[in-house]
């Protein structure tokens, strides 16, 4: 027995000896512990696990050339060959950190993005119509986010001291050119297309990406849904119109088509909602819309979308010049803008997209000199009242060819690179109160290249570098324009961005064509940012700065219209915004704040010197409130919007000086207006509704505290108006039906 003990201990004394120890410690790239590394030797069973502190241990009986292997989620597999003998073996070893989607800084310095996959998104499709404040118009929710100005008199985006027409919209990459109803005057027209049309949002207030161009101020940017999820039908009725439409997905689930109509007629909503001007023609509007979707072999996509509008409106107001006469404004336009995309992947890592897009659009303008029984009247002494009656017929064709390769690198490292052609023509013939006629015709060929890279250097530090390049025909010059992003995140998640960027953009077209040769205006954005960002909740501080240099001047032309005569125009914008979204505080509850400041000053058009612009407040701010109540099936919806007072002036001509002057100015009372909304889901919880219904009722300004946005001054600037909006309060009523599919979850609290 005694033998057989000895004989063991000597065997266990052996294979003691056979062993080999391993042992290490195991770092990131910045020397810092990774803690639960597997380590194994290759085909063995050979191995041990890292500890908090980097380090692993474990013997082996394993002899020769081995591979050793390194493995943990979010690093790159480490492996080295070691030679295993008698006497152990200290290794450290320092692993690559992968870039992951998860993991990623997201280089985000001007932009608020959201779309399907970002769980914290900004605003969504939902989250436009259920805002009080926008009635379901695109843009208008836009107005509830930092760096935007309370413009109630005229359409468009306001952003950080720029005018509407220095912020550009995208539909999948291409140019809306008119995006917005037809302007009236002393009114803000709404947007032309559904916000659940779309179903990404990329809002730029500055420092947007080099793969688009001629915008001084922001860009947003909007793309078209995929397939829908199954076939699905939808119809709509309110106080002022009706719509519906069908969603057809095909069996193999590969590709579908839809139509819709919308008819709106404003009678009944004038009637609740009583308005300031005279309508002699209810405005009336038609609307339709086409698509189809096509899901190509290697998941790409083929997708087209068809638009047409028409609508008319007419109304008079109080001549400012008098108090016996009237303006009468009558407009009709005729709309139409149609794209077809294609994406599609090939090669390794290679991916395409090309898109075309055709608009017209159609305005025929008439204005007159009304006396108090609606009789025209021409007056031609003093002048100035003849040129009250005018006609002005537009017509415009827009087309753009765009085409875009990416090239998708190592990790999360993209490269992409591409084209963009751009045709528009615009006539446009005055006809004058004697007839007399002039007829100007502006055309433009522009064409662009750009490329841009993003480049992850690790899951905390990323940049976007590129620059764009484009030619117009108009002015005759190439511009280049380059682009940078830095983004840095930190241990918390939080993260810290840069972005730098040259931004140019032809004259607009109301004051072409020139009297003489002109240069492309150019801003300079300069953007700090620092954000925190998670499902429930959205952090954001911004700073920006801002610098004009050859705006254009304006002067008088042979008919005595104003256009641009020079590029001397200058100016600055600087501010801090502030946005904060919060999902999680309260229960079933979902709020926003934002607030900007703006300090801005610009010597453009007829202003006689560096001035603060009339659309420009220097303190905006938005609250927007959101609670869904279950057991009611119901949705409660708040927003109030704040603006402090806006300048306004009038200018006059000096003879002496040769210039114009500042001949009255001041500014506006601040803007107020609270807007709420209740949504009521009556199918919300019963078993296999066939129709799923959902009534809304939304009130505009509930307090009817007063607005003023601007002042208009009569001919010698002796007196003034306020314009103020149509109605003191806008009362919205209907109801939406949805067949086929449920809507009812995603309107509870937006998935919170």
């Amino acid at each position: 027995m005694r033998s057989v003990v000895t004989l063991i201990i000597l065997l266990l004394g052996i294979s003691a000896h056979a062993q080999v120890k391993v042992e290490g410690k195991i770092t990131d790239g910045k020397g810092k512990p990774v803690k639960g590394v597997s380590i194994t030797l290759r085909d063995t069973y050979d191995g041990a696990t890292t500890d908090s502190l980097g380090h692993f241990s474990f013997a082996t009986t394993e002899k020769g050339k081995k591979v050793l292997e390194t493995s943990i989620i979010g690093f790159k597999p480490f492996e080295q060959e070691i030679n295993l003998e008698s006497t152990p073996i200290i290794l450290n070893i320092a692993m690559k950190e992968l870039v992951t989607e998860l993991k990623a800084v997201v280089i985000s310095a001007g932009s608020f993005v959201a779309s399907d996959k970002n769980k914290g998104a900004v605003l969504s499709a939902l989250d436009i119509v259920t805002t009080p404040s926008a009635n379901g118009d695109v843009t208008s929710a836009f107005k509830s986010l930092p760096g935007t100005q309370q413009v109630g008199e005229s359409e468009g985006l306001f952003v950080r001291g720029g005018s509407a027409t220095e912020s550009k919209i995208y539909m999948d990459g291409n140019l809306v050119n008119n995006f917005f109803y037809s302007s009236t005057p002393g009114i803000a027209t709404r947007g032309r297309f559904n916000p659940f049309l779309f179903k990404g949002t990329i809002f730029s207030s500055g420092g947007y990406s080099a793969l688009y161009g001629q915008a001084l101020s922001s860009a947003l940017i909007l793309e078209s849904k995929d397939l829908p999820e199954r076939t699905q039908a939808d119809l709509g009725v309110s106080v002022i119109g009706i719509g519906g439409g069908i969603q057809q997905l095909a069996k193999n689930k590969k590709s579908s088509w839809g139509v819709s109509y919308n008819y709106a007629n404003l009678w009944l909503g004038f009637a609740i909602n009583k308005q300031k001007q005279d309508f002699f023609q209810i405005p009336v509007y038609h609307q339709g819309d086409a698509n189809f979707r096509i899901k190509t072999k290697n998941g790409g996509f083929i997708k087209y979308y068809g638009y047409m509008s028409s609508n008319k409106t007419g109304f008079r107001s109080p001549d400012i010049d008098s108090s016996l006469l009237k303006n009468a404004f009558a407009i009709e336009n005729f709309n139409t803008y149609q794209n077809i995309n294609w994406r599609e992947n090939f090669g390794t890592g290679w991916k395409i997209t090309t898109g075309i897009s055709y608009s017209t659009n159609k305005d025929d303008i008439n204005n007159e000199l009304q006396d108090a029984n609606n009789q025209k009247q021409t007056i031609t002494n003093p002048s100035f009242y003849a040129f009250k009656n005018f006609k002005l017929n537009n017509k415009a064709q827009y087309a753009q060819a765009r085409v875009v390769l990416d090239k998708k690198l190592n990790g999360l490292n993209v490269i992409r690179f591409g084209a963009d052609y751009f045709y528009s023509k615009e006539r446009s013939t005055y006809t004058l109160y004697n007839g007399t006629q002039f007829t100007e015709t502006v055309k433009d060929n522009l064409v662009s290249v750009f490329a841009e890279g993003d480049i992850f250097i690790t899951n905390s530090l990323a940049a976007k570098v590129g620059t764009r390049v484009e030619h117009s025909e108009i002015v005759n010059k190439w511009n280049i324009a380059p682009r940078l992003s830095i983004a840095y995140k930190f241990k918390d998640d939080s993260q810290a961005s840069f972005a730098y960027g040259l931004f140019y953009q032809n004259p607009e077209r109301k004051y072409l064509p020139a009297v003489a040769s002109l240069d492309y205006s150019r801003a300079a954005h300069y953007i700090l940012q620092y954000q925190k960002l998670t499902n429930s909740r959205t952090f954001r501080v911004e700073a920006f700065y801002k610098k004009y240099t050859d705006l254009y001047k304006t002067t008088a032309s042979p008919t005595g219209r104003e256009v641009a005569g020079n590029n001397n125009g200058f100016g600055h914008a600087t501010g801090l915004e502030f946005f904060f979204r919060d999902k999680k505080t309260f229960k079933n509850v979902d709020y926003w704040i934002s607030y900007s400041y703006l300090d801005t000053k610009r010597d453009f058009l007829n202003y006689p010197k560096a001035i603060t612009p009339s659309f420009a407040a220097s303190h905006t701010a938005a609250l927007v409130v959101k609670k869904f109540v279950t057991k009611w099936k119901t949705g409660f919806n708040l927003s109030y919007n704040f603006a402090t007072g806006r300048p306004y002036y009038y200018f006059t001509y000096d003879n002496l000086q040769n210039k114009y002057v500042i001949g009255d100015a001041g500014k506006t009372i601040n803007y107020n207006s609270m807007s709420f909304s209740v949504n009521y889901l009556p199918n919300l919880g019963k078993k296999d509704p066939k129709v799923f219904a959902v009534w809304v009722l939304g009130i505009n300004n509930v307090l009817g505290q007063n607005q003023v946005f601007n002042y208009n001054y009569n001919n010698d600037g002796s007196r003034k108006e306020a314009v103020t909006p149509p109605s003191k309060r806008f009362i919205f009523i209907g109801c939406f039906l949805s067949f086929g599919i449920d809507r009812t979850q995603d309107a509870i609290n937006n998935n919170l």
